[in-house]
C-alpha cells in the first residue's frame, strides 16, 4: 500500500512530528514518500528508516502558508494513502487536499492497524471511535499519539519546482514576537487555570516551562478573563494536546479541560481542592497550595542530571 506523508514545515530544520508520521506509515504500509513544502529538513528526514522516497517542493507560494496554493501544488504529488500531524496547518491543508482529490478526510487519529483501522475521540474525549478506512483517504495524527520511527535510513531525496499560478497569494505573515514553543507540539507542558489566582503568577510557570524545555498552557477560562492567547488554550474549544507530561497548576478540570489533554502520557496535577475532579484523570496528584509546591517541584526539576 503506497503512503504519502505531507510533512508540515519547522524553522529549525525537520518538523518534530515527521518521525512519528513514519512509524505510522509503515502499519499500514511498507514504505512512504515523505514531501516537505519548502524543503526544510529533507537531508533529515531522509535518514528515517521507513522512507523511501523525499521531495522538495520549492515555490513561492511556500514562503507563507496558504492552503489553497500548497494542495493545488501538493495533490498532484501524493499517491496512495496520505498522513498529516493534527496541527492547526494540518488540520486546514488535510481538508483541502480530501476536497480537491475527492477523497474522505479522518481527523485527530489517535491509534492507526493495519488495513487502515483507526481510532479518535469522540464526544469530548469520553468515548472512542474505531473507523475502518476503505479506499485512499487522508488522516491527521495527533501529536505524540504514536512512537517515532528510528533513524538509520538512507532515502533518496529529490527537488520539485511548482508552477501554479495563483489567483491570490499572502505575501508576508507577521509572527508574534517572543512566542513561546506551541502546546500542540510539545512534548511537555506545564498549564495553568483561575487557581493562579492571577495572570502575572503565569511568570513562575514560565520559568518552570524553562527548565523543562516545555511549552506554557492555560484554561479556557484564564483565557477569557486574564486575556491570555487562544494559542494557549487547551481544552474541548482550544487545543488538543497528547504530550508526554502534562502538569496542570490550580486548574479543577472542568470536562471541556479533560478533553483536551486526558490523553497525555503522564499527568501531574496540583490543586488546593482534595475533590477537584482533575485528580481523576492524574496519575500523579499534590494536594496543596500551588505556591508551596511549585517552587519545590521547581528546585527538584533544576537538580536532576
Amino acid at each position: 500500500m503506497s503512503v504519502t506523508i505531507v510533512s508540515e514545515p519547522h524553522e529549525e530544520g525537520m518538523h518534530p512530528t515527521l518521525p512519528q508520521l513514519v512509524r505510522a506509515a509503515s502499519i499500514i504500509g511498507e514504505s512512504c514518500t515523505v514531501i516537505i513544502p519548502g524543503g526544510n529538513g529533507a537531508d533529515e528526514a531522509s535518514k528515517i528508516q521507513g522512507v523511501e522516497k523525499v521531495i522538495k517542493l520549492n515555490g513561492d507560494c511556500f514562503s507563507v502558508f496558504d492552503s489553497s496554493a500548497w494542495s493545488a501544488a501538493i495533490s498532484g504529488l501524493v499517491d496512495g494513502t496520505v498522513l498529516m500531524a493534527t496541527t492547526p496547518m494540518g488540520r486546514e491543508l488535510s481538508a483541502s487536499i480530501a476536497a480537491g482529490l475527492g477523497r474522505s478526510v479522518v481527523q485527530d487519529v489517535t491509534s492507526i492497524a493495519p488495513g487502515i483501522k483507526v481510532e479518535r475521540p469522540a464526544y469530548s474525549g469520553k468515548a472512542v471511535e474505531s473507523i475502518s478506512v476503505s479506499g485512499d483517504a487522508v488522516i491527521t495524527i495527533r501529536p505524540n499519539a504514536i512512537e517515532s520511527a528510528e533513524s538509520g535510513g538512507s532515502a533518496d531525496v529529490s527537488t520539485v519546482d511548482s508552477g501554479e499560478n495563483l489567483k491570490i497569494a499572502i505575501l508576508e505573515a507577521i509572527a508574534k514576537a517572543g512566542e513561546r514553543l506551541d502546546v500542540s507540539e510539545a512534548d511537555i507542558i506545564i498549564s495553568g487555570g483561575r487557581g493562579l489566582g492571577d495572570r502575572s503568577n503565569f511568570e513562575k510557570l514560565e520559568s518552570v516551562a524553562d527548565s523543562l524545555g516545555a511549552a506554557v498552557g492555560a484554561s479556557r477560562a484564564v483565557v477569557d478573563e486574564w486575556g491570555l492567547p487562544h494559542s494557549m488554550q487547551v481544552g474541548q474549544t482550544g487545543k488538543t494536546v497528547t504530550p508526554s507530561l502534562y502538569i496542570a497548576v490550580g486548574i479543577s478540570g472542568a470536562i471541556q479541560h479533560l478533553a483536551g489533554m486526558r490523553s497525555s502520557r503522564y499527568i501531574l496535577a496540583i490543586n488546593k481542592d482534595p475533590e477537584a475532579p482533575i485528580f481523576g484523570v492524574a496519575d500523579y496528584g499534590i494536594v496543596a497550595q500551588w505556591e508551596d509546591a511549585l517552587p519545590i517541584l521547581h528546585e527538584a526539576i533544576k537538580s536532576l542530571p
